[in-house]
């Protein structure tokens, strides 16, 4: 077969591959998406930034009189997007050639399109888990009730975070089974629908959230240690200009097992310093009338030292300042608190996750183009991605390619956290 592509070859691959693509989404549509056209240049390296709101307190008097108050200064801090790796797929250009010719694009190209958006989805997916800020049920309890998610859904109301966007809630398939019995009532989506993310729904408005299945929930396992308790050994920083910008915390840990390796994903928990409400900034309290303890999710895994101490950075600080207007807690940790990782040693956890859209944004980075024939692609939330028809003359062999080179940021830990079911 002679390999005569018609000159608008890379406009009839985007066309349908762009199709594909769209239909295999789940995670990836709900959460903020982007453009980020412009953003990056040799200055900014790999990083661009999202600016995060400002708060503010209020100041109570009888007659109005301020002058003697202090006024509340403005801090803007901003989130960083990184650039990731390309994702890519190619095929030998006879292969496209035919496939067009016989009409079977659809089958050529809809593996290849869901190969990016697994890929790219248990990636995203990973980088959730360990940005997730919150925490709802008992770590290594199944969700085998609706009542479990309903937790989840109680943590976000409680701890203030706004419903301007979607709530979600993302559950490993085999949760839906545990949760049959009573689905049907909640008439969750029409049985005609087509693309991934519509069969992965199982309900649309469950206690304020949709909630759907996913396949790519990651995972980690605890090391083999079984000493997860420990302390401070000494104060963090509490103020919000040290966390505004990343909103990360390091804590310094003593009393661990010797060498225990922490991973990425695990929750730790201080006693005796409470959650706070991010809007009225009072205590947040369970069914029963206790206070949350304050928990935070470790961002990068970490080998303590011989004598079981070291550095970790969690997502989700606890903040504290006379009267500050982002406080986290009620009270600042300090040296010798009570640390817990959260689990059992040798145990390998997937967390259901739960999020407010605007939590985590997931953008696209322009392509620059080859020197080849090429055709841009962009979904209708702004994800880009590029078709490249060239060749290698060396080879003596000719390809075309699909790329997707995403960035991703964490917009606000304390809008998403990871779920489990709660203990009997």
């Amino acid at each position: 077969m002679s390999n005569n592509f018609s000159s608008n070859i890379t406009a009839k691959l985007a066309r349908v591959f762009l199709k594909k693509f769209e239909s295999q989404r789940v995670i990836s549509k709900n959460v903020d998406t982007q453009l980020l056209d412009g953003k990056f240049n040799p200055s900014t390296g790999d990083t661009v930034y999202f600016k995060r709101p400002t708060d503010y307190t209020t100041t109570r008097s009888a007659t109005g009189d301020i002058s003697g108050s202090t006024p509340d200064d403005i801090i803007t801090g901003k989130a960083s997007g990184t650039v990731q790796n390309y994702f890519t797929v190619w095929v030998d250009y006879d292969e496209a050639d035919e496939a067009i010719k016989m009409d079977q694009l659809d089958e050529l190209l809809s593996p290849m399109a869901q190969r990016i958006v697994t890929d790219l989805e248990v990636d995203f997916a990973s980088f959730m888990l360990k940005n997730a800020g919150l925490y709802a049920g008992d770590i290594g309890t199944p969700v085998t009730a609706w009542g479990d998610v309903a937790q989840a859904s109680a943590i976000m109301r409680s701890t203030g975070i706004p419903q301007d966007s979607d709530w979600c809630y993302a559950c490993n398939p085999f949760t839906s089974t545990s949760l049959a019995d009573v689905q049907r009532s909640l008439g969750a989506v029409d049985s005609k629908v087509n693309s991934a993310f519509e069969r992965a729904v199982m309900a649309q408005n469950f206690a304020g959230m949709r909630v759907m299945e996913a396949t790519t929930l990651p995972t980690y396992t605890t090391h083999s240690g079984a000493d997860r308790a420990g302390t401070l050994s000494g104060n963090p920083t509490v103020t919000y200009a040290g966390a505004k910008d990343t909103m990360t915390q390091t804590l310094a840990l003593a009393g661990f097992q010797a060498n225990l390796q922490i991973r990425a994903g695990e929750i730790i928990q201080i006693a005796g310093r409470n959650r706070l409400n991010l809007s009225t900034r009072n205590a947040i309290v369970d069914a029963s009338g206790a206070n949350i303890l304050f928990t935070g999710v470790v961002t990068e895994a970490v080998t303590l030292s011989g004598t079981g101490t070291g550095n970790i950075d969690v997502a989700g600080p606890a903040i504290y300042e006379a009267g500050g207007a982002y406080n986290t807690v009620d009270s600042a940790p300090v040296s010798g608190d009570v640390v817990t990782l959260l689990g059992s040693a040798s145990t390998m956890y997937q967390p259901n996750l739960f999020w407010h859209k605007q939590a985590f944004s997931l953008g696209s980075v322009p392509i620059k183009k080859l020197h080849s024939t090429d055709t841009l692609m962009q979904t209708a939330d702004g994800l880009q991605m590029r078709v490249s028809k060239y060749a290698d003359g060396d080879k003596n062999k000719q390809t075309v390619r699909f790329d997707f080179r995403p960035a991703y940021a964490c917009l606000n830990p304390f809008f998403a956290g990871q779920g489990y079911g709660v203990s009997a």
